[in-house]
């Protein structure tokens, strides 16, 4: 019996993936925005089981993505390895602001002997457009290449692809940016540029289409790395969407049209590859499974993989010929190599916090305290959870749409603006969160659902209950399309709170202050007065119900 590699191989939010080899270790980098620790790395050696290896920027770390609007941050990393060196790199964009559509980013470098760390001080690049990312030439020269955005009248939009020599002794690119190609089909909205240098050819990897139902891969080469580079002619070489339609003069990135109902995932695109020790080539990509007929994608881009191979005539190919992204594919021939796996239950007994745990905007260490009450994790509560600055949420990704969350909290509200529990977060304008707070109403503590849906927050006072100050448990329950809260004295008897809240509108495609990201479940902390006050968490455990 053939075993299968079941994609994603990376789900829940895990957006572009960039992909290299160390020897026997692949090593793979995907997008966080404006979550920290910022840039997972995941690790395997068999291309089938992953483990989360590392992050790029962990406590101590110099980056500031504090007041940054949603879905904004740290942009589409790439990461490589320099076997000459012994060195890796990895390029990224912190995206500023984009409004009017200027897409505002400071693109930077960074390297690292070992993937854990320490890692370099930040190079400074450039800030001409995003996605770009970093080749090594045979000759020891290093080249950036990124989309060029372009913001002038009467000029193609978005942009077309741009190339700059670095210069790794001073430390900078040399000149500016030279415009080298306008991408291998007539989707439009190219980005995610990758180059590869095989036998004669530089090759150019992009993605086009946007990054929505049209998305795809797409590939050129030249005998010269400024090109002009030939179109592949059966682009795109990967995607959801076949044919190759002209949507090269609309910007929008999402166009729901093009959703294909045979392709099990949806918006495939963004890819980058590696060859293996043994000779194969895979391609790693994202991808998105949306609840349908609304087209939501509520674990927002994911990370699948895909088997590769080189014709004869030089051009890159899916090893069965067919173009489109499959949720199953024929495993590698490298010896399997188990990984270990996020546990579902951390009942936060380890000096250490768990590398899958996220917050916004800042670090958890920031806020999270493991020594105060040795097996609790301590959160320090802070700003409410719409601010775009200090938010005590220590959340980890939804990888499912069918899992139960629950924890134990310990937690006394002195005054109203203290607040503890548990949340579904997508963005700072749309989550719900079963809280407790002090009531003035009822003069004592209380539990109630507050919904903040596009900005627009209910408190569902109609179904306010009081409590009492001792441990409560509080629960999440995900359904495919339904979410609800309930809770409990003893962890046995769960009574519901709340009304049904529909899945899907945490996405992309319903949520109107962010987009790019996925849903995020966890723990938070509320100090509107002195950032003083704190609560107590006994566990978190994240089941996934199938």
């Amino acid at each position: 019996m053939i075993s299968m590699i079941m994609n994603p191989i990376l789900p829940g939010f895990n957006p572009d993936p960039c992909i290299c080899r160390k020897g026997e270790d692949y090593y793979l980098a995907v997008s966080t925005f404006e979550w920290l620790p910022g840039i997972p790395v995941y690790h395997s050696r068999d291309l089938k089981n992953w483990e989360l290896y590392s992050h790029v920027f962990t406590e101590g770390h110099s980056i500031d993505l504090r007041r940054l609007p949603s879905a904004k941050g740290i942009w589409a990393p790439c990461l490589t390895y320099c076997e000459e060196e012994d060195l890796f790199y990895v390029v990224y964009g912190v995206m500023n602001s984009m409004n009017a559509r200027y897409f505002d980013v400071d693109n930077y470098l960074i390297t690292a002997k070992d993937l854990r760390g320490p890692w370099s001080e930040p190079v400074y690049l450039h800030s001409a457009g995003f996605d770009a990312s970093l080749f090594h030439d045979r000759d020891g020269r290093k080249y950036v290449v990124s989309l060029d955005w372009e913001t002038r009248a009467g000029y193609e939009k978005p942009g077309v692809i741009c190339l700059a020599e670095y210069d790794p002794e001073k430390k900078e690119i040399i000149g500016y940016p030279k415009r080298i190609w306008k991408g291998g089909t007539d989707r439009g909205c190219i980005e995610a540029p990758h180059l590869y240098r095989r036998g004669a050819y530089y090759y150019i990897m992009c993605a086009e289409g946007g990054t929505g139902y049209n998305h795809c891969v797409t590939m050129g080469r030249s005998k010269q790395i400024e090109g002009p580079y030939e179109r592949d002619p059966e682009n795109p070489i990967l995607t959801s969407a076949p044919g190759n339609p002209n949507e090269r003069h609309d910007p929008d990135h999402l166009k729901t049209k093009y959703y294909n109902p045979d392709c099990g995932l949806q918006k495939a695109g963004h890819g980058s590859v590696v060859d293996t020790t043994n000779g194969e080539t895979w391609m790693v990509y994202l991808c998105a499974r949306p609840f349908t007929p609304e087209l939501r994608c509520t674990m927002g881009r994911e990370t699948a993989i895909r088997r590769m191979r080189w014709t004869k005539d030089g051009w890159l190919r899916t090893i069965d010929g067919c173009n489109l992204a499959k949720l199953e594919e024929e495993e590698s021939a490298l010896p399997a190599y188990p990984m270990p796996k996020i546990p579902a239950f951390d009942d936060f007994d380890s000096p250490e916090l768990g590398n899958w745990y996220y917050a916004p905007r800042i670090q958890p260490q920031t806020f999270v305290d493991l020594k105060a009450r040795p097996g609790y994790v301590r959160i320090r509560g802070q700003e409410s959870r719409t601010s775009l600055n200090q938010v005590s949420i220590l959340a980890r990704k939804l990888t499912s749409v069918h899992a139960r969350i629950t924890t134990k909290m310990e937690f006394t509200p002195k005054v109203h603006q203290h607040s503890a529990g548990l949340i579904l977060y997508y963005d700072n304008m749309n989550y719900i969160n079963l809280r407790k707070y002090y009531s003035e109403t009822l003069r004592q503590s209380a539990i109630s659902v507050i919904h903040l849906e596009n900005g627009e927050k209910t408190e569902f006072l109609n179904t306010r209950i009081a409590v009492e100050d001792r441990p409560v448990y509080l629960r999440l329950t995900i359904e495919g399309r339904e979410a609800f809260f309930s809770w409990s004295y003893d962890g046995e008897r769960y009574q519901r709170i709340g009304r049904v809240f529909d899945t899907s509108k945490f996405s992309d495609e319903y949520c109107r202050y962010g987009e790019f990201t996925g849903t995020m479940a966890g723990l938070t902390c509320a100090d509107k007065v002195k950032r003083q006050h704190y609560a107590d968490f006994d566990f978190f455990e994240y089941v996934e119900e199938f």
